[in-house]
């Protein structure tokens, strides 16, 4: 159906997390970010958590055997289809031997392309996503080279066409706020080291991927001696290893881990976290569990206006 021609920096197939087997040690996976995914499912009629390619940092490109209708959202630079530009958050009805190209962005760092029907992928443990440091999932569990050929699931011609309402579009830049929780070690953050995880600015180092993003420009000293024992940790969560040096956990995360789990960002802003890009400024937003709950909740009914109607 689809011909890789330039597969950029690295572009996989992510579908559904994994969920129900944390306990044997297998991480959610899924897209980084699980918002501009579904926008894009919704916009060709699939089911929001059906296979899609997730694109990082562009310059991506493919050529079309069949007939298709797409859809991009996400962080995106330009979008050409036989070198027309097109725009995003619309469905796009190809023809067969088009080529798509979508360039770097300015801000953000994953771009999500969704067919209708879904892409093919290997389902391993419930899910086609890609989990690349088990290399399980999407296509040989790995990301996609030059030359790859990706099938659609079923017919990935949809009879309508759609538009992401502009209330509903992300917009993206190189600051972020993110909500964020106590979490199980935080007692162990005393005097200026909690005022610095919640009243100051971090920078997102260099290390920023599908398994966690570290958040440097200070540095964090928990009241540890560095011999907890392994404990659940989830994307989102916030670890602070003896470099001091915060870690934002994403969805490769893994299950377990030894070191304090100093805050967690609330779920209402987690997808978020798929678009923080090396340089960008971080600042953690303090918030109850309750109002945490009620944020999570009113965003999802907001979002569910459009994506489940």
């Amino acid at each position: 159906m689809m011909t890789v021609t330039k597969p950029g920096l690295q572009s996989t197939l992510q579908g559904p997390p994994r969920r129900g087997y944390r306990h044997l040690g297998i991480p959610y996976a899924g897209p980084a970010d699980p918002l501009s995914h579904a926008l894009a499912n919704r916009l060709v009629g699939n089911a929001l958590s059906a296979s899609a390619l997730e694109i990082t940092y562009g310059g991506f490109a493919g050529e079309f055997r069949e007939d298709c209708s797409l859809a991009i959202t996400g962080a995106y630079g330009q979008i050409l289809v036989s070198g027309m530009a097109m725009p995003a958050h619309t469905t796009l009805h190809l023809k067969a031997g088009d080529q798509i190209e979508i360039t770097q962005s300015e801000h953000g760092m994953r771009a999500y392309l969704a067919i209708h029907s879904g892409f093919e992928a290997e389902t391993f443990f419930g899910s086609g996503s890609t989990y690349l440091p088990a290399e399980f999932g999407g296509l040989d569990g790995r990301a996609l080279k030059a030359g790859d050929e990706l099938s659609a699931n079923q017919s990935a011609v949809f009879a309508s066409t759609l538009e992401t309402p502009p209330d509903y579009r992300p917009a993206f830049s190189n600051a972020v706020g993110l909500r964020a929780c106590a979490s199980a070690e935080s007692n162990l953050l005393i005097g200026q080291d909690r005022a610095l995880l919640f009243e100051e600015t971090f920078i997102a180092g260099r290390q920023a991927t599908r398994m966690g993003i570290a958040m440097t420009g200070h540095k964090l000293s928990p009241n540890s001696d560095g011999k907890m024992k392994s404990a659940p940790v989830f994307p989102g969560t916030i670890q602070c290893p003896p470099s001091g040096i915060p870690v934002i956990l994403l969805c490769d995360a893994q299950t377990t881990g030894g070191y304090p789990r100093i805050a967690s960002i609330a779920r209402c802003d987690r997808h978020l976290l798929g678009q923080i890009r090396p340089g960008d400024h971080i600042r953690l937003l303090e918030r109850s569990p309750e109002a945490a709950l009620q944020d999570s909740a009113a965003k999802q009914k907001q979002l569910n206006d459009w994506l489940l109607t």
